[in-house]
């Protein structure tokens, strides 16, 4: 979909934050992590994906500032997602990666409630990421590059809600480790 780049776009951010990770701890505080990652992938990622992806990792960053708990973290997930629709023009419905994003989103207001359990909720929200993905496949592109293909050449889920919903995986998978 699109032109094609956005596997190469997401390998080449895998690989430049390994070797940052590698190179020196990452901050420990929420806020800086998000922020220097949003540096990181502006800097390194390249293509439309790393612009959005730091668009939305600064806005998610400014609730953690001064609080990290649950609910705070469903605040930056509503933050991040409202700058890349700002910026970005797309809604979700349009077969981008905020089909998952949102998605995702809507089962992480769950930490909201009192008491609520992280794994459970986390693992509810990659469910739905990843089924909002799937559902991308029969949608009519109305942002983004995919959206300059005819829809009868668009035959595979958008590669960006792919992606979303494999970062979140991957962060799912890494806290229960």
């Amino acid at each position: 979909a699109g032109d094609g780049d956005c596997g190469h776009t997401h390998a080449r951010a895998a690989r430049a934050i390994q070797e940052w990770v590698r190179a020196r701890p990452p901050p420990a505080a929420p806020a800086q992590l998000l922020s220097a990652l949003a540096d990181l992938l502006l800097e390194k990622m390249g293509g439309s994906s790393g612009v959005l992806y730091g668009l939305f990792l600064t806005a998610a960053a400014r609730p953690l500032l001064n609080r990290n708990d649950l609910p705070t973290w469903a605040d930056a997930m509503d933050a991040g997602i409202e700058a890349m629709q700002r910026y970005g023009g797309a809604a979700p419905g349009d077969r981008t990666m905020l089909d998952s994003l949102c998605a995702a989103a809507q089962a992480l207001h769950a930490l909201r409630s009192p008491g609520t359990d992280l794994l459970p909720v986390l693992a509810a929200a990659v469910q739905s990421a990843e089924a909002a993905a799937e559902a991308t496949r029969h949608m009519e592109a109305g942002a983004g590059r995919a959206s300059y293909i005819s829809s009868a050449q668009l035959l595979q889920p958008d590669p960006g809600a792919v992606a979303v919903a494999a970062v979140l995986r991957a962060v799912l998978e890494g806290l229960r480790s």
